[in-house]
C-alpha cells in the first residue's frame, strides 16, 4: 500500500465515455434504498421486541416469537442496513479517489440482487428455526454438521460468497491505483475488505465445524467484536475522512493523526473480542490481553475524535447549515462516549456489576445506531439528492429525522445505562430476581418510548427519500458544493 497523501489526484480516467460513467449512480440509489428498507425492518422488529418486556407483545406462535424477532432486529441492522449502506457509499467514494471504475457493472447487478436474496432467505430462516447459535452470525448454514444433510438454503456460505464478490468489485480499482499515493480513506477501505473476509470465515464458519467448547466461544467473541471493529469501523471512519473535508471544503486537521488512528486500529483491535466473555472458562491471560488492547484502542480513538473536531474549527456554523455535518459530528460525540464507556466496562471489576444487565444493550445501541447509523444517515442525506437528481422534498422532514433520532437514542442510552447499574448493584446484594424485574419495568417503558421516537424519525427520513425520488424539482448544487463534474476529493493536512 502506498503512503497516504495530503492531496490525492482525481481522476485518473475521464468520468464518462464508451465504458460508462466513472461513478455508477444506479447502484448507489439501489443500495441506499435497500439500506432504508432494511433499517425500517430493523427498527420495527426492535420496537416489537421491546414490547415483550412490558407484557404487550402482539404476536403468538413460534414463527413470530420474540426470539425470532430479535434475530431479525440485530442481523438486518448489520447485514441489511450497514452492508447495503456501506456498499452504496463505496460506489461513490472509491472511483472518485482512485480514478478507476469498479470492476464490473454485471457484477454490480449480481451483488445487489444476490445480497437482497440472501437477506430474504435469512429472514425466512430466522422465522422457521434455522438460525445457528452464533451471536450476530445466526445466518442459517443449510447443513447439519457431521451429516452434510441439506435442510435449508445455505445462507451462511452464500454470505461468504457475497462478501468475496463485494471485495473483488472494489479491490480491483484499488489495485489499479496502487501506484498512486493513497488518501487515508483508501487505507481504511482496503484493510476493511481484507479484514471482512478473514473475520467472517474465522468467526462464523470455523467455530461451527472445527472448534468445540470454550475455544469456539473465544473465537466467536472475536467475530462479534471484529465484525464491528474490522469492517464497520474502518468503513465508518473511511467515509468520515472523505465526506467531512469534502462538505467543509477544508483539509483534515492532521494527516499524522489519521495515520496513527489507522495503525492503532490494525494493531490493537483484533485481540479485543474476548472481552465479550470475561469471567468465563477462557484463560485469564487471554481475557487480560483483551482488556489491555481494548483500553489501548479507546485511548487512540480520542486522537481520531480530536482530529475531526479540530477540522471543524472555524466552520462551526456548518452545524447549523449542514444536516449531514450534524449527523457526522453527533455520531462522533456518541462514538467518543461509547469508547470511553467501553474502556471502563471491559475491566473485570466493572463486569462483575454490569454483566448481563441493560447496560450492555444500551452500549450496543449507542455504537451501532448512535454512531455508525448516524454516519450513514449523513451520507444518505448528502448523496440522495445527487444520485436521484432531485432536490430534497422537505427540509423539515430532514430536521425531524435528525432531532427525533438524536433525542431517542440519547434517552435510550441513558435509560438502559441507569437500569443496568441499578440491576447490577441489586444483583450483587443478592436481591430477589423479581425485585430486580420490578425495578426495571419503568426503565423499559422509557426505552420503548425512546424507540418510538427513533422509529418516528426514521419514518420521516424514509418518507422524505421516497418523496424526493419522485420530486419534480431538479437538484441544484448549493454554493458550498463543487459541481458534480469537478467534485474534489478530501484533502489532508501534512
Amino acid at each position: 500500500m502506498s503512503t497516504a497523501t495530503a492531496s490525492p489526484t482525481l481522476p485518473a480516467v475521464t468520468p464518462g465515455g464508451d465504458d460508462g460513467p466513472l461513478v455508477e449512480y444506479r447502484f448507489i440509489r439501489w443500495h441506499l434504498a435497500a439500506a432504508g428498507v432494511s433499517i425500517l425492518i430493523t427498527m420495527v422488529a426492535g420496537f416489537l421486541y421491546s414490547l415483550q418486556f412490558l407484557g404487550y407483545y402482539p404476536f403468538s406462535g413460534s414463527a413470530l416469537s420474540p426470539g425470532h424477532i430479535r434475530l431479525i432486529h440485530t442481523n438486518f441492522a448489520a447485514y441489511g442496513f450497514l452492508v447495503n449502506g456501506f456498499t452504496g457509499m463505496t460506489y461513490y467514494v472509491i472511483p472518485r479517489l482512485t480514478g478507476y471504475r469498479v470492476w464490473s457493472k454485471k457484477l454490480g447487478y449480481f451483488i445487489f440482487f444476490a445480497w437482497q436474496a440472501i437477506l430474504l432467505f435469512a429472514f425466512l430462516g430466522y422465522l422457521f428455526d434455522k438460525a445457528q447459535a452464533i451471536e450476530w452470525g445466526e445466518t442459517p448454514t443449510g447443513f447439519r454438521p457431521g451429516t452434510f444433510e441439506l435442510n435449508w438454503v445455505p445462507v451462511d456460505l452464500l454470505v461468504a460468497v457475497g462478501a468475496v464478490c463485494v471485495i473483488l468489485q472494489f479491490m480491483v480499482p484499488l489495485y489499479k491505483a496502487r501506484r498512486q499515493r493513497y488518501y487515508v480513506t483508501l487505507w481504511y477501505f482496503t484493510a476493511g475488505y481484507i479484514w471482512l473476509a478473514l473475520t467472517y470465515l474465522m468467526g462464523n464458519i470455523i467455530p461451527e465445524w472445527v472448534l468445540p467448547g470454550t475455544a469456539g466461544a473465544a473465537v466467536t467473541g472475536l467475530f462479534i467484536h471484529d465484525l464491528v471493529g474490522l469492517y464497520v469501523t474502518p468503513m465508518g471512519w473511511g467515509l468520515m475522512y472523505f465526506f467531512v473535508p469534502l462538505i467543509l471544503k477544508k483539509p483534515i486537521w492532521s494527516h499524522s493523526l489519521s495515520v496513527i488512528g489507522f495503525w492503532a486500529l490494525a494493531f490493537f483491535y483484533p485481540m479485543g473480542g474476548v472481552h465479550h466473555f470475561l469471567i468465563s472458562p477462557i484463560p485469564d491471560y487471554v481475557e487480560f490481553g483483551a482488556i489491555s488492547t481494548t483500553i489501548a484502542i479507546e485511548v487512540v480513538v480520542t486522537t481520531v475524535v480530536v482530529n475531526f473536531f479540530m477540522t471543524l474549527k472555524g466552520k462551526y456554523s456548518t452545524l447549523r447549515t449542514s444536516i449531514p455535518i450534524r449527523w457526522f459530528y453527533a455520531g462522533a460525540i456518541y462514538y467518543f462516549i461509547t469508547c470511553l464507556q467501553c474502556s471502563f466496562h471491559t475491566t473485570w471489576r466493572f463486569q462483575k456489576i454490569i454483566h448481563f444487565t441493560d447496560w450492555v444493550p444500551g452500549h450496543a445501541h449507542m455504537i451501532m445506531y448512535g454512531t455508525f447509523s448516524f454516519w450513514l444517515f449523513g451520507v444518505i442525506d448528502w448523496l440522495w439528492p445527487r444520485v436521484t437528481k432531485r432536490e430534497w422534498a422537505s427540509n423539515s422532514l430532514r430536521s425531524w429525522h435528525f432531532w427525533l433520532s438524536t433525542l431517542g437514542i440519547t434517552i435510550m442510552f441513558l435509560t438502559l445505562t441507569m437500569s443496568g447499574l441499578i440491576h447490577g448493584f441489586m444483583q450483587r446484594e443478592l436481591n430477589p430476581w423479581m425485585d430486580i424485574i420490578d425495578m426495571s419495568v419503568p426503565f423499559w417503558y422509557v426505552r420503548t418510548f425512546a424507540g418510538g421516537l427513533m422509529l418516528s424519525g426514521l419514518m420521516c427520513g424514509l418518507w422524505n427519500m421516497w418523496r424526493t425520488a419522485h420530486h419534480d424539482v431538479p437538484y441544484v448544487e448549493e454554493e458550498h458544493y463543487a459541481s458534480d463534474a469537478l467534485d474534489p476529493a478530501p484533502t489532508g493536512a501534512a
